[in-house]
Formats: structure tokens, sequence, C-alpha cells
């Protein structure tokens, strides 16, 4: 019989996987500063050091090349060496990248730390992060914490971006750095201390789990806990995206979630502010434009993340996908000096769905690769991170070659449409099992 004991009685009112999921909550926060920062960033640095928008526009992909070709093997290295140590590890990194900011003088040493080490912090608290806490943690309500710590994200956003914005106006951007810095390390000494690993170190059955069921499971989980702890975490990446890679539904994952991230954090996060500006409007008003996309974000991802608990994720998808074309199709229309009404209606939509898409998307990897999905889901992370990347360094090439974004924006509202069509056709797998032959 299971030692495991399941919550019961007066004597514990709230499960620990919600107390996990707070501390979760609070350390995604910590690690969005930077998500806010180089739109914000980007024209002090080219004030002050002259640096064209394709050079800077360069450290962003580097970035998000590695924010998201990090997240598989931070997926990996969770299961074996524990979510807390490979968080609290993130957020130093990121901590590092910002305050080692402020000594920066040449080009490539941008490249260093906005790419490299914020890049690899990020990468490992990328919103696997958020999967993966659901999927230790919780057997019921996954969606719906999956859209609650995903908006996290947002919610670092929407705290920091307006303070980075006024402190890069007065008294500059390297104060704005070190605040980046600083919210990352606060939220260190919480996870070291309150992050639990897995429902087992404090002696309880995931939330929602059946107890019977999980008696008869837990000599098979256990068999898979051993092996993890004994797999490189680089190699059991690599067999998840092997076996994943011969299933027709990673590759229609991935195609859409590359262009989820083309229009998200490529275009919108990257360059949205110095589009804005290039219309006249002031960098502090394009700024509370993007808060106010976090506070709309947090709403439609925790909304998002109830519905996929009760409809096909596909739909909604597909939806999702296509409302966003529609608002990017529309966006170099809306551009002024002064904000219009017209305006406020694009942003408040356009923040109901920036990662609404997430909760669907990794159910069904989830529904799809079974054990398998918070590593799956990584790697179409990464796929989502390589389209913002190719997004921020193409816009930004464009900007230099036209002297505007306008082609960016119809680009990627046509890309959306694609996406659309793309997760409305995939198949449905009724249980993990019957992708083992494909995937075998």
């Amino acid at each position: 019989m299971s030692t495991l004991q399941t919550p019961r009685g007066p004597r514990r009112r709230l499960h620990p996987a919600w107390a996990v999921a707070v501390v979760a909550f609070l350390a995604l926060v910590g690690a969005a500063g930077f998500r806010a920062a180089p739109g914000v960033l980007m024209v002090p640095l080219q004030q002050e050091f002259g640096w064209s928008t394709t050079v800077l526009s360069a450290a962003v992909s580097i970035n998000l090349v590695l924010f998201g070709l990090t997240a598989p093997f931070a997926a990996a290295l969770m299961e074996r060496f524990g979510i807390r140590a490979v968080t609290a590890t993130a957020l130093v990194l990121i901590g590092m990248g910002s305050a080692l900011t402020v000594l920066v003088s040449q080009s490539w040493q941008i490249l260093l730390t906005w790419g490299l080490l914020i890049g690899l912090g990020t990468g490992s608290m990328a919103l696997v992060f958020a999967a993966t806490i659901a999927n230790t943690w919780f057997t019921k309500s996954r969606g719906l914490v999956i859209g609650i710590l995903t908006a996290g994200s947002a919610a670092g956003q929407l705290v920091f971006l307006p303070f980075i914005a006024m402190l890069a106006q007065d008294p500059g951007w390297r104060q704005a750095s070190l605040l980046i810095a600083a919210g990352a390390l606060a939220v260190v000494p919480l996870v070291l201390k309150f992050l639990k690993n897995s429902p087992a170190d404090v002696g309880v059955l995931p939330y929602g789990a059946d107890p019977v069921a999980a008696d008869v499971e837990e000599p098979e989980a256990a068999a898979d806990r051993k092996d993890g702890g004994r797999t490189n975490a680089a190699v059991r990446a690599l067999q998840a995206l092997r076996r994943a890679s011969k299933v027709r539904t990673f590759w229609a994952l991935a195609a859409g979630f590359a262009i989820c991230g083309a229009t998200t954090n490529g275009l919108i996060g990257t360059h949205f502010i110095p589009s804005a500006h290039d219309h006249g409007m002031p960098q502090t008003t394009a700024a509370g434009l993007l808060a106010v996309v976090g506070i709309f974000d947090i709403i439609g991802t925790i909304a998002s993340g109830w519905l996929t608990d009760r409809f096909n994720p596909r739909v909604l998808l597909a939806v999702y996908y296509q409302f966003r074309g529609i608002g990017l199709l529309v966006l170099p229309l809306l551009l002024n000096a002064e904000v219009q009404p017209s305006m406020i209606v694009f942003v408040v939509i356009y923040g109901l769905d920036w990662v609404a898409t997430v909760p669907p998307t990794a159910a069904i990897c989830r529904e799809t690769f079974g054990a398998d999905g918070s590593v799956v889901f990584g790697w179409v992370f990464a796929a989502h991170q390589l389209g913002a990347a190719a997004a921020a360094i193409a816009a930004g090439a464009l900007r230099d070659a036209t002297g505007h974004y306008t082609y960016a924006w119809f680009g990627a509202a046509a890309m959306c449409t694609i996406a659309a069509v793309i997760s409305a056709t995939i198949r449905r797998h009724h249980s993990p099992r019957e992708v083992e032959p494909a995937a075998a």
C-alpha cells in the first residue's frame, strides 16, 4: 500500500499543492521583469551608444532562442535535480545578467548579458516551468493552474513595465536594469524555503488524485522516477524529442507555437514601443499600453485555463490565433501620437489573447505524450521562442530598411491565420498509449 497520505478532515484545509503554486507564481513574476525590458530600453541604448535596431534586436533574438532551447533541458533537469534547485539557479542567472548590463560599453557585451545569461535564466523559468508544476502537483484543474501560473509572467510585466519605463527616462536605463535584477533575486529565498519538488516530499498525493488509482500506479511511477534520476537530463530531453518527432501532433503544435512566439514576444513585446515611438507616441505612454496588455493577459490566460478543462483545446487554439491575426491586421491603422479609443480596444483584445494559447497547448501535449508531456511541451516552447527570435530580428531589419514596421504587422497577421488552420486540424488522442506505436 502507498505510504502517501491524502488530505482529509479539518487537519488539512488547503492542499500543499496550492502553496507550491503560489510560490511558483511569485517566481514567474520575479523572472518576468526582463520580458518587459527590451522594448523600453532599446531607445535609450540607441541614444547613448548609437547601436542600430538590428544590433539590439540580435541581442533579443539570442535571448529568445536560448529562452526556448533551454526549456526542454530545464524540464529534464527539474525531473532529475528537483524543481527548487533549477528555479533558484535560473533566478540568479537572470539577476546577474540584468545587473551586469549596467557595465556594458560594447555591443558584444549586450549580446552576453541580454542574450546569454538572461536567455539561459529565463529559459529555465519558461512556460515549461508552469507545465511541470501543474503536471507534478495537480491531477485535477491542471488547465486552470497552468493558466494562473502563465499569468505570472503577465503579472511580472504589469508590475515592472511602468517602473522600468519611468526609470529608463529618469534617472536612466541602468537603474531600470538594477530593478529587474532586484526583482529576480528577491524571490530566491522564497523558492529555497517553500517550493517543494514533489507531493511525495510532504507525504501527500497530487491535488485531485484518486488514492486507489495511486496505489495501483505508484510502483510504475516510482520506477519512472528512479530511471529519471539515473538518466542524464540532456539525454532525457533528446529521447523525448525523438519520440515526439514521430507524431504528427508534435509538429502541428510546434508550428502553431512558433507563430505564437513570433506575434507576441518577437513583435509586440520587442517592437511595439519603438513602433509607437515612430508615430510620435511617448515611450511611457506606449509602455502603459503594454502594461494594460499585461492586465488583460492575466484575465485571458486564467480564463483560457478554465476553458481548457472543459472544451476541445484544438478549437480554442484556432479561435485564439484567428482573433490575434485580425488584431495585427488593423494595428498599423491604430498607431498614432495619441491614444485613441480604437487602440484601447486593440490592447484589451490582444491582452486577452496574449498567452491564452498556453493552457490548451500544454493540455494537448499531456494528452498525447503522457509522462513525456512536460518535456515535449518544452520542445514545443522552443519552437515558440525560435519563432519569436526570427520575428524580432526580421522586424528590426525591416524597420532599418523601410523606416516603418507595417510589413511586419501584415506578415504576422497572415501567419496567425495559418496557425489557426493548423490548430483546427490537430488529431485527437484519447490516451497517450494510442501514439506509442508511432513514437517507438
